[in-house]
């Protein structure tokens, strides 16, 4: 009988587990990811497993990088970092740029790493390591490093059965000791004890703990949680601090544009993430963005001075290149702005890409018949170009007092967690773009937000309840 709850215990823990195995083979095979690799001077797309050092990776938007790897060109090149480093925003890569060689991963900007993945721009970079000498590969043998800790169930158990095999040690010691003072002889006394022990050790409390912890598995595998160790199930039951990351994990790693600011009005704009679904409001009050010239600047300069998109894969909204730049293009699908249409009739024919250290960017379009340079970037730096400012009333002079103004709200949306944006453009004479971003026209502000997942209130009100604190770790 002892035997037959042994065998069963490990085959129940077994199928579960083999079970969890295969499940987690297959969504690896289901997210096996691509690359563009230069092999022999021909271009070959392979399994990202299959690439090796010395290989040369071509580098475009959309692609995730397949393994660590020096630029050796680069053009406009913009990578999401944030699964390593936690920042959302996009790091700018340059391939001649001279880093020190103990440069922490954030300042290395002419690498690209491991599981990052390229927003704008386009590049080359010769693979340098691959697996586990990656930057992803340091943090897995971290993990794999640590100790493993009993988890808490472990622990009672452990403790229990010490407490109860000394107790069941004493008593069989006693009933042996009271027999043989009965007059029974020493080998009978002694088989009596053996007997006491056996029937005392509870032989089926592993099977029932193994039974226990297979249901629980089986229940979150129906809702869709892939558990690998049955003792993890007891783990989770056990928790009472999630530290949870920020972005793509609380929030959806979608930047959405929530107000706008042009001269003395202040727009909501409803919806959240890429899906170009949302309203302009003012006061509450539903407005036509599209009647009001100011809005329609606003939203022409962001559309133009702009070098992202957006594209629907089934059913769900992805941007293509920056996310801030792409939480643009939603906003003006919101308004109902066409951006092919509107870069059909407004050519462009520079651009001016955007730098760190000037903290803007502009292009040139052909608008009319005229030269028009657009600009956008950081509110501080675009409120000290501009020497004018667009009105109701047409333009007028950039007075230090509305300035002012438009700096302080800068400082409240930030203070609510928003990234802002600043938009200007102005006329060019003639064909020297050199002064492409002096003495500007202000146009107004958008302030986005990366906004948090609809079922997180949710999520953290139900830990709450169960006595579950929740901590939020970001790079911010």
């Amino acid at each position: 009988a002892i035997l037959a709850i042994v065998v069963v215990n490990a085959i129940i823990g077994f199928n579960q587990e083999y079970k969890a195995e295969k499940a987690i083979e297959a969504l690896k095979k289901l997210l096996s990811p691509h690359a563009k690799v230069v092999r022999d001077g021909k271009i070959k797309l392979v399994e990202a497993s299959k690439v090796v050092p010395g290989d040369i990776l071509l580098l475009e938007p959309g692609d995730k990088v397949a393994a660590d790897a020096r630029l050796i060109s680069s053009f406009n090149l913009e990578v999401d970092e944030s699964v390593l480093t936690g920042e959302s925003t996009p790091v700018s890569k340059k391939a001649d740029a001279i880093v020190k060689p103990d440069a922490p991963i954030q300042e290395r900007i002419n690498m690209v790493f491991m599981g990052t993945v390229v927003t704008r721009g386009s590049g080359k970079a010769v693979v340098v390591a691959t697996g586990m000498q990656t930057e992803f590969g340091r943090i897995a043998s971290m993990v794999q490093e640590t100790e493993r800790e009993k988890t808490p169930l472990m622990e009672k158990l452990d403790r229990f059965g010490k407490k109860l095999g000394l107790l069941i040690i004493l008593l069989c010691v006693a009933a042996s000791i009271f027999q043989y003072l009965a007059e029974l002889n020493l080998l009978t006394s002694f088989m009596t004890a053996i007997a006491l022990a056996v029937s005392a050790v509870p032989e089926g409390l592993p099977a029932v703990v193994t039974v226990t912890l297979a249901l629980g598995m089986r229940e979150m595998a129906k809702r869709n949680a892939v558990v690998r160790r049955l003792a993890s199930v007891e783990t989770l039951g056990s928790v009472t601090v999630i530290c949870a990351d920020k972005t793509g994990t609380i929030t959806k790693n979608e930047m959405t544009v929530r107000k706008i600011y042009v001269y003395n009005l202040e727009v909501d704009v409803t919806g959240s993430g890429y899906e170009p679904k949302g309203e302009f409001k003012v006061n509450g009050s539903k407005i036509d963005p599209l009647k009001n010239s100011l809005i329609h600047t606003l939203i022409k300069v962001f559309v133009l001075c702009n070098k992202s998109d957006l594209s629907k894969v089934e059913d769900q909204w992805v941007a293509i290149g920056d996310p801030t730049e792409a939480a643009l293009i939603t906003l003006a699908l919101k308004a109902g702005v066409d951006r092919e249409k509107l870069l059909d009739e407004n050519p462009e024919v520079f651009e001016n890409p955007f730098d760190p250290s000037r903290k803007r960017m502009s292009t040139i379009h052909r608008v009319n018949g005229k030269l028009v340079s657009m600009v956008k970037g950081a509110p501080e730096v675009i409120v000290e170009l501009s020497t004018h400012i667009l009105t109701d009333s047409g333009v007028k002079p950039f007075t230090k007092e509305e300035k002012e103004k438009i700096l302080a709200l800068t400082s409240k949306y930030s203070k609510r967690a928003m990234r802002v944006l600043a938009a200007a453009y102005r006329e060019i004479d003639s064909e020297d773009f050199s002064k492409a971003e002096e003495n500007l026209v202000f146009v107004g502000l958008a302030a986005m937000i990366d906004p948090p997942r609809e079922e997180v209130p949710e999520a953290i009100e139900k830990c709450r309840k169960a006595g579950i604190r929740v901590i939020m770790i970001t790079g911010d």
